[in-house]
């Protein structure tokens, strides 16, 4: 049988098939062109020709039926449901698609055949049947060239959603363009995809530029996309530009909601703009939104950390006589933290009571920042009482109780104390953190403990901890007072080996301590160290290092020293200085080589 008579091409009036096709169920969509004595059909169709045994089950190839519920925008008449395809047009669109991919540049037949014959549906399967989303652009803008054709309001959304998907958000933009001159304006869910998409992608110009055109076009704004917009805008460090935004679209078919209001709050309370936070808290009302917990204890947060903590306090009242709301555990100890940091701990201790009177249990964050008010005053008594008492709520103690208790002690001068609670987080298996190693660390060499606080640094040394120089510094400046330069050279390798470079006051410190043992060239060489890696000295170094050069004898270093301090030139020290300092310094001084 040939190809043709096989055939019988479909008749499509206005995208609609031929009622003697029928309208197929899905459970009749697996078929094959059956081979006659196991021969494959000879099959061609114009300029197109295939040979194949057999084809897959239609219904494999296809999804039989792409319903997707849209509300408002500008749907086309008669696409509330696209329609199921028939078992001919699946068959159809296959040999579409091969002539696309394989058979370009098309004859003018085949082009006018595809012209005759194509359809909305037909089209949307095609670029479904691709699988590829470049593709299909690329198939769209044929078709859209080519052929006379109305593209469906679901092919639009399809390529839309995929082109954003793969991160073409030019491409996404191209067919929203199109869409929109093809009068086929996608509704508020799509465009709300299409913005959180830009956004994510980082390109907030291009999704800013979305939400003005479609103004005009009266799509309403999706308010989860618009917030999640200003999120992604603040999270970017973008605040002022969030806040423009937020009013530019103010009675543009934009409702802001109890969202809204929280994500702007919060990044000006964060950015320290209480003020500006409040006149946002005081719109709510106005727009129908009322302040939630949420919204309190973002405020509420915001005061206390810029040090207006009894506004916050004013406003954690105001939630009690609240009848829809009432305050968490959070917004207790946002107020209590904020009196502990203001050490008035007397108002800390009174809402504490407030808090468990009224049925909030605190939690482990409640109790460790009243531990550490406490210990910051000096009031050891009370910071255990208050550890005794979290134990008794079911807390339990973490690194951060440890570690404020430590402090307590170490402030108090005790530090047998503190190295007994050092030992009980060995028991417990709780790790210190790098503050717990700097605070023991610091309290040891304020006794001239040098050898014990020693020993805490190889510990650390042994842990995952990645240092910073402030742990290393009171060690080495421990040793150059006691005159063992060569033990505080070698903590200022070993500072390097753990990918701790030396600050500042490292090289303050290695210098002074080099100049009171008059080891003058060492000295110099640490300081053309610190210009070499970018580290500025500041005036106390400099005025040390050349009040000292002059009392050696050295003026013509102490000149050429000043001479390059002054004029910063970092570049420079290795060029003046180096025909006078011999090469044997960096052997010496560890901490420049």
């Amino acid at each position: 049988m040939k190809g043709r008579e096989y055939y019988q091409g479909p008749n499509f009036e206005s995208g609609v098939p031929s009622r003697n096709f029928g309208h197929c169920q899905e459970e009749n969509f697996e078929y094959l062109i059956r081979p006659r004595y196991g021969v494959g059909l000879h099959m061609t169709l114009f300029s197109f020709t295939t040979r194949a045994s057999r084809v897959r089950p239609a219904s494999k190839l296809f999804v039989p039926q792409y319903h997707i519920q849209f509300h408002g925008g500008s749907h086309p008449p008669g696409y509330k449901d696209v329609k199921v395809v028939q078992k001919h047009e699946a068959w159809f669109v296959k040999v579409v698609c091969t002539l696309f991919l394989y058979s370009q540049p098309l004859s003018d037949r085949s082009l006018g055949y595809l012209s005759k014959h194509l359809s909305p549906l037909i089209e949307l399967q095609v670029v479904k049947w691709l699988n590829d989303p470049a593709l299909g652009l690329k198939f769209f803008e044929f078709s859209r060239v080519n052929f006379n054709i109305t593209h469906s309001f679901w092919t639009y959304t399809l390529l839309m959603r995929s082109l954003c998907n793969m991160g073409l958000h030019e491409s996404a933009k191209l067919v929203f363009d199109y869409a929109r001159i093809d009068r086929h304006l996608p509704d508020d869910t799509m465009v709300g995809f299409m913005i959180s998409s830009f956004a994510r992608a980082g390109d907030f110009g291009m999704a800013k530029k979305l939400l003005a055109e479609i103004q005009s076009d009266e799509v309403g704004i999706d308010i989860f996309a618009l917030n999640n917009l200003l999120h992604m805008m603040i999270k970017q460090n973008k605040l002022e530009e969030a806040v423009s935004l937020y009013k530019e679209n103010l009675g543009l078919n934009f409702n802001p909601d109890n969202r809204t209001f929280n994500i702007l709050i919060l990044g000006l309370c964060k950015a320290r703009q209480v003020d500006k936070a409040f006149e946002f808290f005081n719109d709510m009302w106005i727009f129908g939104c009322f302040p939630d917990i949420l919204t309190y204890n973002t405020i509420i947060g915001g005061l206390c950390r810029a040090n207006e903590v009894d506004r916050g306090h004013e406003l954690l009242n105001e939630i009690r006589l609240r009848d829809d709301c009432s305050p968490d555990v959070v917004t207790y100890t946002s107020v209590i933290s904020g009196y502990c940091k203001l050490g008035k701990m007397g108002k800390a201790s009174a809402l504490l009571n407030e808090m468990i009177n009224s049925g909030t249990v605190p939690s482990a964050v409640t109790f460790n920042v009243l531990i550490d008010g406490f210990g910051k005053v000096g009031d050891m008594l009370s910071a255990k009482s208050m550890y005794e008492k979290m134990v008794s709520f079911g807390c339990v103690a973490d690194v951060v109780t440890f570690t404020s208790l430590i402090d307590g002690y170490c402030r108090n001068g005790d530090v047998n104390r503190s190295l007994q609670l050092w030992n009980t987080m060995k028991v417990r298996n709780i790790s210190p953190n790098v503050y717990t190693f700097s605070i023991i660390i610091n309290a040891l060499c304020k006794e001239n403990r040098l050898h014990e606080a020693r020993e805490l640094l190889k510990e650390l040394t042994c842990t995952n901890i990645v240092p910073k120089p402030f742990i290393f510094n009171p060690v080495i400046d421990g040793f150059c007072k006691s005159g063992n330069l060569d033990e505080a050279n070698l903590i200022a390798v070993e500072m390097k080996e753990k990918k701790c470079y030396p600050d500042k006051v490292t090289y303050t410190i290695l210098i002074i301590g080099h100049c009171m043992k008059g080891r003058m060239l060492e000295a110099i060489g640490i300081f053309d160290k610190m210009l070499s890696v970018g580290c500025t000295p500041d005036d106390f170094a400099v005025h040390s290092l050349v009040s000292c050069l002059f009392k050696a004898g050295m003026p013509n270093e102490a000149s050429r020293v000043s001479t390059i301090a002054s004029q910063g030139k970092k570049s420079a020290s290795s060029s003046s200085l180096d025909n006078n300092i011999p090469l044997r310094i960096n052997r010496v001084v560890p901490v420049a080589a």
